[in-house]
Protein backbone atom coordinates (compact mmCIF):
# COMPACT_ATOMS: atom_id res chain seq x y z
CA UNK A 1 0.00 0.00 0.00
CA UNK A 2 1.19 3.64 -1.12
CA UNK A 3 0.90 6.02 1.72
CA UNK A 4 1.15 9.85 0.90
CA UNK A 5 1.52 12.20 3.85
CA UNK A 6 0.70 16.26 3.10
CA UNK A 7 1.05 19.08 5.80
CA UNK A 8 1.25 23.08 5.71
CA UNK A 9 4.25 22.85 6.88
CA UNK A 10 8.03 21.02 6.48
CA UNK A 11 7.83 19.44 9.80
CA UNK A 12 10.32 16.55 9.22
CA UNK A 13 10.09 15.22 13.16
CA UNK A 14 6.21 15.11 12.37
CA UNK A 15 6.63 13.17 9.09
CA UNK A 16 9.36 10.87 10.17
CA UNK A 17 7.05 9.72 12.83
CA UNK A 18 4.69 8.75 11.42
CA UNK A 19 6.75 7.67 8.56
CA UNK A 20 8.66 5.24 11.19
CA UNK A 21 4.78 4.01 12.44
CA UNK A 22 4.38 2.51 9.16
CA UNK A 23 7.54 1.06 8.64
CA UNK A 24 9.04 2.69 5.84
CA UNK A 25 11.30 5.69 4.89
CA UNK A 26 9.28 8.70 4.10
CA UNK A 27 10.10 10.49 0.49
CA UNK A 28 9.94 13.96 -0.38
CA UNK A 29 7.89 14.74 -3.34
CA UNK A 30 7.07 18.24 -2.35
CA UNK A 31 6.43 20.28 -5.53
CA UNK A 32 5.20 23.88 -6.33
CA UNK A 33 4.93 25.05 -2.82
CA UNK A 34 3.26 22.23 -1.53
CA UNK A 35 4.97 20.02 1.45
CA UNK A 36 4.42 16.23 0.56
CA UNK A 37 6.30 12.80 1.41
CA UNK A 38 5.83 9.25 -0.31
CA UNK A 39 6.19 6.15 1.80
CA UNK A 40 5.91 3.01 -0.79
CA UNK A 41 4.62 -0.23 0.10
CA UNK A 42 3.47 0.27 3.70
CA UNK A 43 2.38 -3.57 5.43
CA UNK A 44 -0.69 -2.26 5.09
CA UNK A 45 -3.79 -3.68 8.11
CA UNK A 46 -6.86 -1.95 9.36
CA UNK A 47 -5.36 -1.70 12.35
CA UNK A 48 -2.36 -0.01 11.31
CA UNK A 49 -4.25 2.50 9.46
CA UNK A 50 -6.39 3.41 12.24
CA UNK A 51 -3.48 4.37 14.25
CA UNK A 52 -1.67 6.19 11.54
CA UNK A 53 -4.98 8.20 10.77
CA UNK A 54 -5.42 9.06 14.39
CA UNK A 55 -1.46 10.25 14.56
CA UNK A 56 -1.93 12.35 11.36
CA UNK A 57 -5.12 13.99 12.01
CA UNK A 58 -3.78 15.01 15.89
CA UNK A 59 -0.50 16.03 13.87
CA UNK A 60 -2.53 18.14 11.36
CA UNK A 61 -1.33 16.03 8.62
CA UNK A 62 -3.55 14.94 5.85
CA UNK A 63 -2.90 10.79 4.73
CA UNK A 64 -3.79 9.41 1.91
CA UNK A 65 -3.61 5.28 1.05
CA UNK A 66 -3.69 4.14 -2.38
CA UNK A 67 -3.24 0.58 -3.58
CA UNK A 68 -1.85 2.48 -6.47
CA UNK A 69 -0.81 5.99 -7.49
CA UNK A 70 -2.69 7.45 -9.80
CA UNK A 71 -1.63 9.80 -12.71
CA UNK A 72 -3.54 13.23 -13.28
CA UNK A 73 -3.48 12.14 -16.56
CA UNK A 74 -5.50 9.01 -16.13
CA UNK A 75 -8.60 11.03 -15.68
CA UNK A 76 -11.12 13.33 -17.46
CA UNK A 77 -13.59 14.95 -15.44
CA UNK A 78 -13.53 16.85 -12.11
CA UNK A 79 -17.02 17.25 -10.55
CA UNK A 80 -17.14 19.61 -7.47
CA UNK A 81 -19.75 20.55 -5.20
CA UNK A 82 -19.77 24.37 -4.27
CA UNK A 83 -20.41 25.29 -1.04
CA UNK A 84 -17.72 24.26 1.62
CA UNK A 85 -15.98 22.40 -1.28
CA UNK A 86 -14.75 24.73 -4.07
CA UNK A 87 -16.15 28.09 -1.81
CA UNK A 88 -15.38 28.75 1.84
CA UNK A 89 -19.00 29.79 2.91
CA UNK A 90 -22.53 27.79 2.55
CA UNK A 91 -24.45 30.36 0.45
CA UNK A 92 -27.36 29.92 1.49
CA UNK A 93 -26.28 30.34 5.43
CA UNK A 94 -24.79 33.96 4.41
CA UNK A 95 -28.17 34.91 2.45
CA UNK A 96 -30.45 33.56 5.44
CA UNK A 97 -27.65 36.19 7.50
CA UNK A 98 -28.97 38.84 5.93
CA UNK A 99 -32.53 37.87 7.43
CA UNK A 100 -31.01 37.67 10.62
CA UNK A 101 -31.87 33.82 10.58
CA UNK A 102 -28.72 32.34 10.12
CA UNK A 103 -28.28 30.19 13.56
CA UNK A 104 -32.01 28.33 12.24
CA UNK A 105 -30.52 28.03 8.83
CA UNK A 106 -27.26 27.04 9.43
CA UNK A 107 -28.30 24.17 12.09
CA UNK A 108 -30.59 22.87 9.30
CA UNK A 109 -27.74 23.02 7.09
CA UNK A 110 -25.08 21.19 9.49
CA UNK A 111 -27.40 18.62 10.19
CA UNK A 112 -27.92 17.75 6.39
CA UNK A 113 -24.74 17.66 5.59
CA UNK A 114 -24.10 15.35 8.38
CA UNK A 115 -26.79 13.40 7.00
CA UNK A 116 -29.53 13.85 9.93
CA UNK A 117 -31.60 14.92 7.71
CA UNK A 118 -33.13 14.12 4.29
CA UNK A 119 -31.39 16.81 1.59
CA UNK A 120 -35.02 17.61 0.16
CA UNK A 121 -36.71 18.76 3.65
CA UNK A 122 -33.61 19.97 4.50
CA UNK A 123 -33.89 22.52 1.42
CA UNK A 124 -36.96 23.13 1.27
CA UNK A 125 -37.37 24.21 4.97
CA UNK A 126 -34.11 26.52 4.66
CA UNK A 127 -35.42 28.53 1.70
CA UNK A 128 -38.79 28.81 3.60
CA UNK A 129 -37.08 30.98 6.05
CA UNK A 130 -35.76 33.30 2.82
CA UNK A 131 -39.32 34.18 1.87
CA UNK A 132 -39.48 38.23 1.56
CA UNK A 133 -35.90 38.94 1.30
CA UNK A 134 -34.91 41.00 -1.11
CA UNK A 135 -33.02 39.77 -4.13
CA UNK A 136 -30.40 41.92 -3.88
CA UNK A 137 -29.11 40.01 -1.19
CA UNK A 138 -27.33 37.25 -3.43
CA UNK A 139 -25.39 39.96 -5.17
CA UNK A 140 -24.48 41.09 -1.97
CA UNK A 141 -23.18 37.62 -0.74
CA UNK A 142 -21.39 36.85 -3.88
CA UNK A 143 -19.49 40.39 -4.22
CA UNK A 144 -18.69 40.35 0.27
CA UNK A 145 -18.55 36.76 1.63
CA UNK A 146 -17.74 34.21 -1.23
CA UNK A 147 -14.25 33.14 -1.44
CA UNK A 148 -12.68 30.44 -2.91
CA UNK A 149 -11.13 27.58 -1.05
CA UNK A 150 -7.82 27.29 -0.59
CA UNK A 151 -5.52 26.13 -3.19
CA UNK A 152 -8.66 26.32 -5.81
CA UNK A 153 -6.94 28.09 -8.35
CA UNK A 154 -4.16 26.14 -8.49
CA UNK A 155 -6.11 23.23 -8.91
CA UNK A 156 -8.10 24.68 -11.53
CA UNK A 157 -5.12 25.66 -13.43
CA UNK A 158 -3.23 22.14 -13.37
CA UNK A 159 -6.29 20.54 -14.16
CA UNK A 160 -7.20 22.55 -17.21
CA UNK A 161 -3.95 22.29 -17.96
CA UNK A 162 -4.07 18.47 -18.19
CA UNK A 163 -7.59 18.60 -20.81
CA UNK A 164 -9.41 17.72 -17.28
CA UNK A 165 -13.49 19.05 -18.15
CA UNK A 166 -14.89 20.50 -15.15
CA UNK A 167 -17.95 20.19 -13.63
CA UNK A 168 -19.96 22.50 -10.58
CA UNK A 169 -22.50 20.43 -9.09
CA UNK A 170 -24.66 21.88 -6.47
CA UNK A 171 -27.25 21.81 -3.81
CA UNK A 172 -27.08 25.70 -3.53
CA UNK A 173 -28.27 27.57 -6.48
CA UNK A 174 -27.66 29.05 -10.22
CA UNK A 175 -27.43 32.86 -8.85
CA UNK A 176 -23.97 31.35 -7.59
CA UNK A 177 -23.29 28.74 -9.58
CA UNK A 178 -23.62 30.13 -13.16
CA UNK A 179 -21.22 33.20 -11.74
CA UNK A 180 -18.88 30.83 -10.14
CA UNK A 181 -18.42 29.12 -14.15
CA UNK A 182 -18.24 32.28 -15.80
CA UNK A 183 -15.50 33.69 -13.52
CA UNK A 184 -13.37 30.71 -13.28
CA UNK A 185 -13.84 29.01 -16.85
CA UNK A 186 -15.54 26.01 -16.23
CA UNK A 187 -17.24 24.07 -18.43
CA UNK A 188 -20.59 22.69 -16.44
CA UNK A 189 -22.33 23.79 -13.80
CA UNK A 190 -25.70 22.59 -12.50
CA UNK A 191 -27.66 23.33 -9.22
CA UNK A 192 -31.07 25.04 -7.85
CA UNK A 193 -33.06 27.92 -9.43
CA UNK A 194 -34.53 30.38 -6.38
CA UNK A 195 -38.11 31.48 -7.42
CA UNK A 196 -37.74 35.68 -7.12
CA UNK A 197 -40.85 37.30 -8.08
CA UNK A 198 -40.89 41.43 -8.09
CA UNK A 199 -37.48 41.39 -6.87
CA UNK A 200 -37.99 39.53 -3.36
CA UNK A 201 -37.48 35.86 -2.88
CA UNK A 202 -40.86 33.33 -2.38
CA UNK A 203 -39.39 31.26 -0.39
CA UNK A 204 -39.22 28.59 -3.13
CA UNK A 205 -37.02 26.90 -5.68
CA UNK A 206 -38.29 26.41 -9.35
CA UNK A 207 -38.40 22.72 -11.00
CA UNK A 208 -36.54 19.89 -9.37
CA UNK A 209 -34.05 19.75 -6.54
CA UNK A 210 -30.58 19.25 -7.11
CA UNK A 211 -30.01 16.63 -4.41
CA UNK A 212 -27.57 13.48 -3.68
CA UNK A 213 -29.20 11.33 -6.37
CA UNK A 214 -29.38 14.31 -8.87
CA UNK A 215 -25.68 15.44 -8.51
CA UNK A 216 -25.21 11.37 -9.49
CA UNK A 217 -26.57 12.02 -12.41
CA UNK A 218 -25.51 14.63 -13.76
CA UNK A 219 -22.17 13.19 -13.17
CA UNK A 220 -23.26 10.46 -15.20
CA UNK A 221 -24.41 12.51 -17.66
CA UNK A 222 -21.31 14.65 -18.41
CA UNK A 223 -19.33 11.38 -18.54
CA UNK A 224 -21.69 10.12 -20.97
CA UNK A 225 -21.71 13.20 -23.09
CA UNK A 226 -18.06 13.32 -22.71
CA UNK A 227 -17.64 9.67 -23.75
CA UNK A 228 -15.69 8.54 -20.54
CA UNK A 229 -16.46 6.33 -17.58
CA UNK A 230 -17.53 7.49 -14.68
CA UNK A 231 -13.74 5.81 -12.97
CA UNK A 232 -12.49 8.50 -14.89
CA UNK A 233 -13.72 11.38 -13.03
CA UNK A 234 -12.63 12.60 -9.66
CA UNK A 235 -15.34 13.94 -6.98
CA UNK A 236 -14.94 16.22 -4.68
CA UNK A 237 -17.29 17.23 -1.63
CA UNK A 238 -18.05 17.60 1.68
CA UNK A 239 -21.59 16.50 2.74
CA UNK A 240 -23.70 13.60 2.93
CA UNK A 241 -25.17 15.04 -0.32
CA UNK A 242 -22.09 14.03 -1.97
CA UNK A 243 -21.40 10.45 -1.22
CA UNK A 244 -24.00 9.57 -4.30
CA UNK A 245 -21.84 10.89 -6.67
CA UNK A 246 -18.64 10.23 -5.02
CA UNK A 247 -19.08 6.36 -5.11
CA UNK A 248 -19.62 6.27 -8.97
CA UNK A 249 -16.10 8.34 -9.05
CA UNK A 250 -12.25 6.78 -9.88
CA UNK A 251 -11.49 9.07 -7.02
CA UNK A 252 -13.50 10.74 -4.77
CA UNK A 253 -12.04 13.39 -2.17
CA UNK A 254 -13.78 14.64 0.92
CA UNK A 255 -12.39 18.33 1.87
CA UNK A 256 -13.11 19.54 5.19
CA UNK A 257 -15.77 17.27 5.40
CA UNK A 258 -17.83 15.66 7.55
CA UNK A 259 -17.10 12.26 9.56
CA UNK A 260 -19.72 10.48 7.48
CA UNK A 261 -17.72 11.47 4.28
CA UNK A 262 -14.42 11.08 5.43
CA UNK A 263 -14.65 7.38 6.04
CA UNK A 264 -16.06 7.01 2.62
CA UNK A 265 -13.72 8.89 0.83
CA UNK A 266 -10.44 7.90 -1.00
CA UNK A 267 -8.80 10.95 0.13
CA UNK A 268 -9.66 13.27 2.91
CA UNK A 269 -8.21 16.77 2.81
CA UNK A 270 -8.93 18.16 6.24
CA UNK A 271 -5.64 20.45 6.46
CA UNK A 272 -3.70 21.39 3.00
CA UNK A 273 -5.72 22.89 -0.11
CA UNK A 274 -7.66 21.60 -2.52
CA UNK A 275 -4.20 21.88 -4.49
CA UNK A 276 -3.36 18.91 -2.28
CA UNK A 277 -5.11 16.73 -5.13
CA UNK A 278 -2.15 17.42 -7.40
CA UNK A 279 0.54 15.92 -5.02
CA UNK A 280 -1.84 12.73 -4.60
CA UNK A 281 -2.02 12.28 -8.29
CA UNK A 282 1.38 14.01 -9.51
Amino acid sequence: MNLILQSLSAERNAIDRIANLAGVAAVDISSGGRHAWRCDDVAYSESLKTLIDAACYGAGIDCAWLPSVPKLGNFKLLAMDMDSTLITIECIDEIADMQGLKPQVSAITEAAMRGEIEFNESLTRRVALLNGLDASALQRVFDERLQLSPGAENMLAAVKAAGIKTLLVSGGFTFFTDRMKAALGLDYAHSNVLEIVGGKLTGKVVGGIVNAEEKKLTVEGVCTELNIAPSQAIVMGDGANDLNMMKIAGLSVAFRAKPVVRAQASVALNFVGLDGILSILA
